[in-house]
């Protein structure tokens, strides 16, 4: 029932202002949870009101707008602190990250370095800092990091932005074998092109062409990926899924 699977949760999503991450932070409150929404800006970029005032205004539920910049690991300590105000962290998104493309020999140390930081260090210690606390609660809790189907496959000309997804696939992996004895479940979603600013603006791969490659015929929206973030983060759906690599991309990497 729609407002029941997360009541009584609260979820820290990163990058929750924009893109996947609002969608993930509507979805999460209209199942009933309490949302601190970490980014490094608070207006969305594909326009509207803020995602934490949407939200409570829409669904009523307690929330909260964080400055975050996930390459900074006492910034990501200081949004999952911010969880302690509505009981603490249940839920963890690692959502935030970055897509860049260019020829492999092209590829510079400072964009190689900025990349890692934000796709990979973000990731593994937003994670860190929402097990320690979900460890000292002794309540187990649901980590989800965001990858990518370049996780899984390779191609040309994203060789920096593949490294960093593959990097996020094994780390959940490593995650879950770890955690789960304590009741974390630590699970990875892997998108293909959904339609986002930064699949349109930043790197414009979200084309009439790349949604004919896939077995749909469509772009994924940032609904699908906020669909199976809600499946992840619910105990009642998924309690017994940990250690999985959720692929949410149309079918494009069968293909």
């Amino acid at each position: 029932m729609p407002g029941q699977l997360l009541d009584g949760s609260v979820a820290v999503v990163t990058g929750g202002a924009s893109g996947n991450g609002r969608a993930i932070v509507e979805t999460y409150a209209e199942e009933g949870a309490d949302i601190v929404v970490a980014d490094i800006q608070e207006t969305p970029r594909e326009g509207g009101e803020p995602t934490h005032e949407l939200v409570a205004d829409e669904y009523g539920v307690d929330a909260k707008y964080v400055e975050c910049d996930v390459t900074d690991t006492d910034s990501l300590v200081g949004a999952v602190d911010a969880a302690d105000e509505f009981g603490g962290v249940d839920i963890m998104v690692n959502n935030a990250g970055i897509l860049d493309q260019n020829d492999f020999v092209d590829v510079t140390e400072a964009e190689y370095d900025r990349m890692m930081d934000i796709n990979v260090k973000g990731v593994f210690f937003g994670a860190q800092a929402a097990a320690k606390k979900m460890l000292e609660s002794g309540d187990g809790g649901a980590i989800i990091n965001m990858s990518s189907v370049a996780g899984l496959i390779g191609q040309a000309t994203f060789s920096a932005y593949h490294t960093s997804k593959g990097a996020v696939r094994l780390l959940t992996y490593s995650l879950a074998d770890e955690l789960g004895p304590d009741g974390i479940r630590v699970n990875s979603i892997h998108p293909g092109v959904i339609e986002t600013e930064m699949t349109k603006d930043d790197v414009p791969i979200a084309t009439q062409e790349s949604a004919e490659n896939t077995p749909l015929n469509r772009l994924g929206q940032p609904e699908d990926v906020a669909g199976a973030a809600l499946y992840l983060a619910s105990d009642e759906l998924a309690g017994y899924v940990n250690g999985e690599s959720l692929v949410v991309d149309g079918g494009q990497a069968n293909t």
